[in-house]
C-alpha cells in the first residue's frame, strides 16, 4: 500500500492515490520490481512516500539493515535490538520527547548530530531502520536492494511491536514543479535470500586491484613531518603497493593550497618521486567539501559556504576547530575544489583518499533530494581526477558506485578497543575497533560489487597502542579475509619476528583464500574459509575482540 503525504498551498494532503494534484504510476512489468513514479499536475512540495512491504517478521530471524554512511555501524541484528542513538548517555528518541540533546552545549560545540541521520530520520525505541539494502534470515527469509539511489535513498523500517515493514523514499521538502516528474521508488525484491544476492551480485559489479599499503595517520595523526613520512617509507619492502600520507601535511583543513613549511619544507613534490621510486602509488588525503573554522577559506571565504534558513554556516562536525560545507551549486567552489585536485594531480598523486563526504547532502536544496545531490557531487570529483584511484571515506555507499574505486566500510579503527569512555555514547559514526570489525564482515556483501571495501588498517606495534595482542591479531585476520583494501600506520621496520610471521600469514589470506563465509549466532560469528585446498574454520567473539580457532590445517 502506497502512502504519499504533500504540501500543496499550505495545504497538507495525504493519499495513496491519484487525486488533482497528482498522479501516482505502478509499474509491475518487471519480476521482482517494484517501480512508481509520480507526476505533478500542479506545483507541490513533498513530505513523505512510504510503501508497506508484504513481509514476514519473527522474533528469532537475523535482520541486515545497511547504515547510513560509511561510519554507521552495521550489523545483522536481532528483532528485539535497540537502535543507539544516544549523545553523551542520553537516548535520543523522539517517542520519549528528549529533545533536549539539540540544545545540549557540547553538542552545538561539537554537532555530534551531524555524523549520521538524527536529523533526517525519526528514531524510536519501536523501531529499526537502515538504507538501500535490506535482507532477512530465518524461517522468513527476504532480501531487497535500492536501484533509484540516484534520485533517493530507500529507508527500510521495521516497526516492532506491529510487525510490519515499510519501504521509505528519502523525498523529504523536495519541490515537483507542474508537469515534472520523480521516480520515487524503483527496488527489487526476493523471498529467498539466495536469489537476493545472486541478483544484487548482477547488477552491480566492479574490478579493481587490492591494495596492500601504508597511511600515516594511526600511528601520527596530524603531528606528521617530512623526516617520519620519510622514515616511514624505507621501512616497507616490496609486497607493498600504496604508501599514504594523511592528514596534517596541510596548514588547515580547507587549505589545501597551503602546504605546511614547517613540517614539510620542501613540499611533497620530492616525497612523491621517492615513492615513485620505490614502486608504489602515491596517495594523498583530503576533505574536499569541507573546511575547518580555522582555515584561511573559511575566514575569508564565507561565500562559499551552504548556509542554513538563518543565514549561518552549516556545520558538519566537531573534529579540528568544527568544519562547514562548502555549497557545491557554487560555480567559485566547483573551481576552487577543481583547482586543489588538479594541484594533486600535477604533483603526481595516484591515489586520492576523500573524507567526510557525507556532508555535502547536509544542506537542503529543493530542487535536489540528499541523494542527487550526493550523486552530483560524487560524479563532480571522479569527473576531476578522471582515472586516478579513489578511495571514498564517510561517504553513501550506494552512491559510491561507479564513482569511486574503494569505499571505507566502517568507522576509523580506535587504539583502544572501543574507544575512549566519553566518546561511546557520542553518535553511531564515532570511532571503535568494536563498531568497523563487524561493518567490516557484515558489510562484505558489497565487496567488488559497489566498490571494493576498505575495513581501515591492522596495527601490530606495541607502543601508542591499547589493543591486546589477541586484538590485534583479529583486527589482521578479519581485515585480511573480509577487505580488499590492507593497510598499516606502523614502521614495519621494528616488528619483531613473531609479528612478521603473522604479517605473512594474513597476506596469504588476504591474496590466496576463497570461499569466506560467517554465521552470527548473538556475539559469536564462526567465520570459514579455504585456504591452500585446507578449511579452516574460527569463531570471532564481539564482545571481546578475541578469535578462537576451531579447525586449523
Amino acid at each position: 500500500m502506497i502512502n504519499i503525504k504533500y504540501m500543496i498551498n499550505k495545504e497538507t494532503i495525504e493519499t495513496n492515490k491519484s487525486d488533482d494534484n497528482i498522479e501516482i504510476i505502478i509499474n509491475n512489468a518487471e519480476n521482482n520490481r517494484f517501480k512508481v513514479y509520480i507526476n505533478a499536475k500542479n506545483d507541490i512540495k513533498l513530505i513523505s512516500a512510504i510503501n508497506s512491504l508484504d513481509i514476514k517478521l519473527d522474533k528469532s530471524s537475523k535482520y541486515f539493515l545497511n547504515g547510513y554512511q560509511s561510519w554507521t555501524d552495521t550489523d545483522e541484528s536481532y528483532f528485539n535490538t535497540i537502535e543507539k542513538t544516544s549523545q553523551r548517555g542520553w537516548l535520543y528518541y523522539k517517542d520519549k520527547d528528549i529533545t533536549k540533546n539539540r540544545h545540549d552545549p557540547l553538542n552545538k560545540k561539537f554537532a555530534f548530530d551531524r555524523y549520521g541521520d538524527l536529523l533526517i530520520y525519526n528514531y524510536s525505541r519501536k523501531r529499526l531502520h537502515g538504507y538501500d539494502l535490506f535482507y532477512i534470515k530465518g524461517e522468513h527469509e527476504f532480501f531487497s536492494y535500492n536501484i533509484n539511489y540516484k534520485s533517493s535513498f530507500l529507508i527500510y523500517e521495521i516497526i516492532k511491536h506491529k510487525k510490519i515493514a515499510n519501504a521509505i523514499a528519502d523525498i523529504r521538502d523536495y519541490k515537483l514543479s507542474k508537469g515534472e516528474t520523480l521516480i520515487l521508488f524503483d527496488y527489487m525484491y526476493f523471498d529467498s535470500y539466495e536469489e537476493g544476492i545472486k541478483s544484487f551480485n548482477e547488477c552491480f559489479n566492479t574490478s579493481n586491484n587490492k591494495l596492500l599499503g601504508y597511511t600515516s595517520w594511526y600511528n601520527y595523526y596530524q603531528n606528521i613531518n617530512e623526516e617520519i613520512i620519510l622514515r616511514d617509507l624505507e621501512a616497507l619492502d616490496d609486497r607493498f603497493n600504496l604508501f599514504q600520507i594523511d592528514d596534517g601535511y596541510e596548514t588547515f583543513v580547507g587549505d589545501w593550497l597551503d602546504i605546511d613549511k614547517n613540517k614539510f619544507p620542501n613540499g611533497l613534490g620530492e616525497i612523491v618521486d621517492k615513492i615513485h621510486k620505490k614502486g608504489y602509488k602515491a596517495g594523498i588525503w583530503l576533505a574536499p567539501f569541507v573546511a575547518e573554522e580555522k582555515s584561511r577559506l573559511f575566514k575569508e571565504r564565507k561565500d562559499l559556504f551552504k548556509k542554513d534558513r538563518f543565514g549561518n554556516p552549516i556545520k558538519c562536525g566537531g573534529n579540528w576547530s568544527g568544519f562547514y560545507v562548502l555549497d557545491i551549486l557554487n560555480p567559485d567552489v566547483i573551481k576552487y575544489i577543481t583547482s586543489v585536485l588538479n594541484y594533486y594531480i600535477d604533483l603526481g598523486f595516484d591515489f586520492f583518499k576523500l573524507d567526510f563526504l557525507y556532508a555535502i547532502s547536509l544542506p537542503e536544496y529543493s530542487k535536489y533530494t540528499r541523494a542527487m545531490i550526493t550523486n552530483y557531487g560524487y560524479s563532480f570529483l571522479r569527473e576531476v581526477l578522471k582515472n586516478k584511484l579513489i578511495l571514498g571515506c564517510g561517504a553513501y555507499l550506494f552512491s559510491s558506485y561507479k564513482q569511486f574505486d574503494y569505499l571505507r566500510i566502517g568507522p576509523d579503527v580506535s587504539l583502544k578497543f572501543d574507544d575512549v569512555f566519553f566518546m561511546k555514547n557520542a553518535h553511531r559514526e564515532r570511532i571503535s575497533t568494536r563498531v568497523t570489525l563487524k561493518n567490516t564482515i557484515f558489510r562484505n556483501i558489497f565487496n567488488s560489487h559497489l566498490f571494493l571495501n576498505d575495513p581501515d588498517v591492522f596495527l601490530l606495534r606495541d607502543d601508542n597502542i591499547w589493543l591486546s595482542n589477541k586484538q590485534k591479531e583479529s583486527l589482521l585476520m578479519i581485515n585480511s579475509l573480509f577487505g580488499s583494501v590492507l593497510m598499516t600506520s606502523d614502521n614495519i621496520k621494528n616488528y619483531d619476528d613473531n609479528k612478521k610471521e603473522l604479517l605473512n600469514k594474513a597476506l596469504n589470506i588476504f591474496n590466496n583464500a576463497k570461499d569466506v563465509s560467517f554465521v552470527k549466532n548473538k556475539n559469536i560469528i564462526a567465520i570459514k574459509y579455504n585456504l591452500d585446498d585446507n578449511e579452516y574454520i574460527f569463531e570471532y567473539n564481539t564482545k571481546k575482540g578475541v578469535i578462537k580457532w576451531i579447525k586449523q590445517a
